[in-house]
């Protein structure tokens, strides 16, 4: 049987704050797909993928290249730093990963500089105590400078004139802002003319593209990057990413029309973390959050940051739902939850004892909810052998089945370790 969709495509989300373990799941269905793409976010992203003894890890490059037979294309709404492109090209490559052919990136993508990235770090010193806790990839300020219409896509590159003057105009506006910080323009310059000709190879019409791999009737796989509680218009603003991380940033990323997508997958912890400052309602700074963090490696892909652990929050999967309605769920990390006495699940926010209807806009409003818990029997079993969702135990299935039956949605896969095989498959029809 098919796991990806042969009437559109197939898209995976995070469905909270982020790290959820989408790569894993990508990875599987990278098995199956012919085009796997990235529509938004940049080198801030990690995904990280076991294969046997080897572990691979994705920032900017689609994680279907694991896949010899699959096609990766970085679509327009992706923000790319060319040289972080070429280096992690080259440390997948040197774990034996052959690109040659099959990796491609669209020519409306814009453009990070490393100004971006010193920008990114005078940004968050501005912000003081409400910093934001970004990554530091400079992604926000290339985002901004999209939204301005200031930016610089990779075509540019191919009219190197036109890019010379925009670049330096770009710089001189910068230092305008932020101070005479030191930046050897023209020493940029030289470098973004050889790495042009480098990445020529790689150049594509995005759009007819992945357009031409679906009247093909290709199997096309979409990973998100981020999760939809960082949307810049959904999720905890302004402790957000800059890019749409929900179903909207795939067909505005890409060029995909939603008539021509058919499942989405959201992926979900058995649990909750975020990196980085913002609201965490079910945050748990204690024991038990300290528990998550050690036993489930709670450390950034990208960053090595901790990340803040919590209990599983059905508030937020709701919300999360409703605005990329999900065709099914991929529960992942399961197996961390296999000591615990007992586990909670957060399923309401109360606001001065009454119930929230979803999930607030307002920070402050946040900060003075509530959570209500229903809390139920571990199963003290390691379910990390087991392939069959018949083979957990019963309190685990009925865990499975408790989140299935709140969200109204069905559990399809679910992760109970860290290497590829460790996913159990659990059919929705």
């Amino acid at each position: 049987m098919s796991v990806l969709s042969t009437k559109g495509a197939t898209i995976v989300l995070g469905a909270q704050w982020g790290d959820e373990g989408k790569g894993k799941l990508s990875d599987i269905l990278c098995g199956e797909a012919e085009i796997c793409a990235r529509c938004q976010g940049g080198n801030n992203a990690g995904h990280t993928i076991v294969v046997g003894d080897a572990k691979y890890d994705f920032h900017m490059l689609p994680s279907g290249l694991i896949n010899p037979n699959c096609v990766a294309l970085i679509g327009n709404g992706v923000v790319m730093h060319v040289p972080s492109f070429f280096a992690e090209l080259e440390k997948i490559e040197a774990k034996g990963l052959n690109a040659d052919g099959r990796l491609f990136v669209s020519d409306r993508a814009h453009l990070v500089f490393d100004f971006h990235q010193r920008i990114d770090g005078l940004k968050e010193v501005e912000l003081g105590r409400g910093s934001i806790g970004t990554t530091g990839k400079g992604i926000g300020p290339t985002y901004s400078s999209k939204a301005s219409r200031s930016g610089l896509r990779v075509h540019h590159l191919y009219n190197f004139e036109e890019f010379s003057e925009k670049f330096r105009v770009m710089v001189a506006n910068k230092q305008k802002r932020y101070g005479q910080f030191e930046y050897d323009v023209e020493g940029e310059l030289q470098r973004y003319k050889e790495l042009a000709e480098r990445l020529r190879p790689y150049v594509v019409d995005g759009i007819g593209y992945i357009h031409k791999a679906a009247k093909q009737g290709k199997k096309i796989l979409v990973e998100g990057a981020n999760a939809l509680m960082l949307d810049i218009d959904f999720g905890t603003y302004p402790y957000v990413t800059s890019s749409n991380t929900g179903i909207g940033g795939v067909s505005t990323g890409l060029g995909i029309p939603p008539s021509h997508i058919d499942k989405v997958i959201g992926v979900v912890k058995a649990y909750t973390t975020r990196v980085g400052g913002g609201p965490f309602p079910t945050e748990q700074l204690n024991d038990i959050g300290e528990y998550l963090q050690s036993v489930g490696h709670e450390y950034g892909v990208t960053t090595g940051r901790k990340r803040r652990c919590g209990w599983l929050d059905l508030v937020v999967m709701k919300y999360s739902d409703m605005i990329n309605g999900y065709t099914s769920l991929n529960l992942t990390k399961l197996d961390i939850l296999d000591q615990l006495e007992t586990i909670k699940i957060g399923v309401n926010y109360l606001l001065d004892g009454k119930v929230l209807e979803s999930f607030p806009a307002d920070l402050n409003v946040l900060e003075r909810i509530e959570v209500e818990y229903i809390e139920v029997p571990g199963w003290k079993e390691d379910i990390s052998k087991c392939r069959k969702y018949e083979d957990l135990p019963v309190n685990a299935q009925k865990y499975v089945e408790l989140i299935e039956k709140e969200l109204g949605v069905p559990v399809e896969w679910i992760g109970v370790g860290v290497s590829r095989d460790a996913m159990i498959h659990k059919p929705t029809q």
